[in-house]
């Protein structure tokens, strides 16, 4: 029964017709087997001579070792001897994802003719190839490759052939069973062969998924609605991808050149609110380093592209705000888990903080390191993995599976002015208990209150758990009622008990490196004052 009732909370968000093409895709699916349907994985294609400027080189993920060929994906490595597996799954979907994306076409080091090699290779085992013939992974090849094809003057009608049929095949798969990122990302793949191929067909679909995703995706504060700075930092890197393809070329009278334009003003204002003067991102809601393009390669892009802007969003929709003092940057989360529809990289972590002091990273939230559906994913989306309230053995969201979110906290009251911020959520109404937690905003110092609410007096407070992650390298060390680090001096009022205990923080997906956790026990009431100290005292 209770696996049936988180089922029914998790789909009950779901839209209309996210579950129309779920129901769809799967019946279909099942026809296409007992028929023996399958698609044409050539089909003759006419292309088009398109300009496209300099973008965004990417990380180098391919090299050679004598005559291997080897890929690191996700702090992972393999070298295929003498033919690539393009259905590798010995490191997870994500990295064989990763394999078939075929972003390193663009880093800044890789051979033409190897590049032609990868591609060729692709093109002829491409009958086997499962993984790399998935929506998402199609809509990213097919821009990789247009970029990588524009960039090196290359006209080969094989290559051609194949990318004109994956096309035909997305035109045929469109992920609005999904949505969000992946339906965004479909059609701005889309808009890329529209223009190589000039196809009509392509466009139209192109441009009706484009203006109504831009619309809906893109908050009114400038964030990317699924709340990951990361993923803010992918799409935004694909907005000025196709803001660039339509501005140098001349096909369909330009008609999404200002919508391009604009959202990605708006989306830079809002990563100018929410980077850190060191440039590193907050690692909210699945968001890890060394995937997206860094925040000053997106804004000098963007600069090329005659987009440009140094002004700060507000926050306000996306439920993030920002906080500087003499010393410190604190950006904060008091938000709901966003959009109901799509909660697949969000984590159970409302009123979640990340602190820096001197341009360095203090508090920090624990980051992601895998997607696969296992302990350690669970671990990283759960409430005692942020820097927040825990009470009891009760998760505020429901998270499970790799990407799901059934019942979730709701934020119910909220009040702020310059320099503080209050709200109450109510993921722990089961249990008839409400968490306000207020921040308090200083120059030289910072105070977070937190309160227990409970609806029967007669009861006991329940034990509540508040959790400090510190990035590793900081000394941390207890004195009466106080944690004395290297760079602050932290002051607690309230506390049962305060543990010391090790975490696990992730550099990057599977890589973890051990730090430390406070963790402040108390009933119903708690107040952690940070003071900021100068030169270790």
């Amino acid at each position: 029964m209770s696996k049936f009732v988180k089922y029914y909370n998790t789909v009950k968000y779901l839209k209309k017709i996210q579950i129309g093409y779920r129901l769809y895709y799967f019946g279909r699916s099942k026809y296409r087997k007992l028929t023996g349907f399958r698609y044409p994985l050539s089909a003759e294609a006419k292309s088009e001579d398109i300009k496209l400027q300099e973008s965004i080189k990417s990380l180098k993920s391919f090299y050679k070792e004598g005559k291997r060929e080897c890929f690191d994906f996700l702090n992972l490595s393999k070298c295929f001897e003498s033919k690539i597996d393009w259905n590798f799954s010995q490191y997870g979907k994500l990295w064989a994802y990763n394999l078939n994306y075929f972003n390193y076409l663009e880093q800044t080091d890789i051979n033409r003719d190897d590049a032609l090699k990868l591609v060729y290779d692709f093109i002829e085992d491409i009958d086997n190839n499962k993984e790399g013939l998935e929506p998402y992974p199609l809509s990213l090849r097919g821009i990789n490759w247009i970029k990588f094809i524009v960039r090196n003057g290359i006209k080969d009608q094989k290559i051609d052939d194949s990318l004109y049929a994956g096309y035909l095949i997305l035109m045929d798969n469109l992920e609005f069973h999904v949505l969000g990122n992946h339906i965004l990302e479909n059609g701005l793949s889309l808009l890329f062969a529209a223009y190589y191929f000039n196809d009509r067909s392509f466009y139209d679909s192109a441009k009706e998924i484009i203006e109504k995703e831009l619309q809906e995706e893109i908050l009114k504060d400038g964030a990317h609605f699924e709340l990951s700075p990361m993923y803010h930092q992918l799409i935004l890197f694909r907005v000025l991808d196709s803001l660039n393809l339509v501005k140098n070329n001349d096909y369909f009278n330009h008609e999404l050149e200002a919508l391009l334009e604009k959202r990605a003003k708006e989306m830079i204002e809002w990563l100018n609110a929410m980077t850190f003067k060191n440039g590193d991102i907050p690692l909210f809601n699945d968001s890890a380093k060394f995937i997206a393009p860094t925040t000053k390669e997106l804004k000098e892009y963007a600069k090329r592209l005659g987009v440009e802007s140094d002004k700060k969003a507000v926050l306000k929709q996306s439920g993030y705000r920002r906080f500087d003092g003499k010393r410190y940057e604190m950006i904060v989360d008091v938000g709901n888990i966003g959009p109901d529809y799509i909660p697949g990289h969000a984590h159970s972590d409302t009123f979640n903080f990340e602190l820096y002091i001197d341009n360095k990273p203090f508090i920090v939230d624990t980051g992601v390191s895998t997607y696969e559906d296992n302990a350690r994913r669970f671990i990283e989306r759960s409430t005692s993995s942020h820097n927040t309230v825990k009470i009891g053995d009760y998760e505020q969201s429901e998270i499970w599976s790799s990407f799901r979110v059934a019942k979730r906290a709701k934020i119910i009251s909220l009040k702020e002015d310059k320099n503080r911020v209050e709200a109450t959520h109510d993921g722990y109404k089961k249990i008839g208990i409400k968490h306000l937690r207020k921040f308090e905003s200083y120059e030289d110092e910072i105070i977070i209150i937190d309160s227990i609410e409970k609806e029967n007096k007669a009861d006991e407070f329940p034990t509540a758990v508040s959790h400090l992650h510190f990035y590793p390298g900081i000394e941390v060390g207890l004195e009466e009622n106080s944690i004395k680090t290297n760079l602050a001096k932290i002051l607690i009022d309230g506390a049962e008990k305060i543990e010391i205990d090790d975490y696990n923080y992730a550099k990057g997906y599977n890589n973890l490196e051990k730090s430390k956790v406070v963790k402040i026990i108390f009933r119903n009431y708690c107040k952690i004052k940070f003071t900021f100290v100068t030169n270790g005292k």
